[in-house]
């Protein structure tokens, strides 16, 4: 009995812990790479443009090594399609980077909650897609906080504010668009 039960919790732990540690290094690196993105504007004045270049040579570096690694397979997919997800993935990425680069870490990254908020809009309103309400009423603390946040900050910002409102709305349409094209 406990033998069996002992082989099929491990079986059964595994992935789990698995799972838990590919969110851990997600969200380490993920946080990891917002400070390296600040210090490295703060320190050196690297131009957010440039950085964001280098973010897309990485990423398509990455990509490539993990297609010759057989990870996933490239798909052939009409222009007419892929041009909305690149003019967005590009909009969102330097409009997050022109963000950071304009906002203290804190408001980068409660501006970056707005896109949930900012999805749920747009799904209401153009794909007529219902929201709960108990979805609603835990959007609601999330957008008190982003208001008191940015009413409190010393650094706050007209240009900052309108980069990470723009870069959350574009966010919220590659993110919508990447659901459509996976659904």
């Amino acid at each position: 009995g406990n033998e069996i039960r002992g082989a099929v919790f491990g079986e059964m732990a595994r992935p789990s812990i698995v799972i838990a540690l590919h969110i851990t290094l997600n969200l380490t690196s993920s946080i990891l790479i917002v400070f390296l993105n600040k210090l490295i504007y703060i320190r050196y004045g690297f131009p957010s443009i440039t950085l964001t270049l280098v973010h897309f040579a990485v990423t398509g570096l990455g990509m490539r090594i993990c297609s010759w690694l057989r990870v996933f397979s490239p798909k052939g997919v009409p222009l007419s399609h892929l041009l909305p997800l690149c003019l967005t993935f590009c909009g969102f990425v330097v409009l997050t980077n022109l963000s950071l680069q304009s906002n203290t870490v804190g408001t980068y990254q409660l501006a970056k909650t707005m896109t949930t908020p900012i999805i749920l809009v747009i799904q209401a309103g153009y794909y007529g897609k219902p929201t709960s309400l108990r979805v609603m009423l835990t959007i609601i603390p999330v957008i008190f906080g982003i208001f008191l946040n940015s009413y409190y900050d010393m650094h706050f910002n007209v240009v900052g504010t309108v980069y990470a409102t723009t870069g959350a709305l574009v966010t919220a349409v590659y993110q919508i668009l990447v659901g459509l094209k996976q659904a």
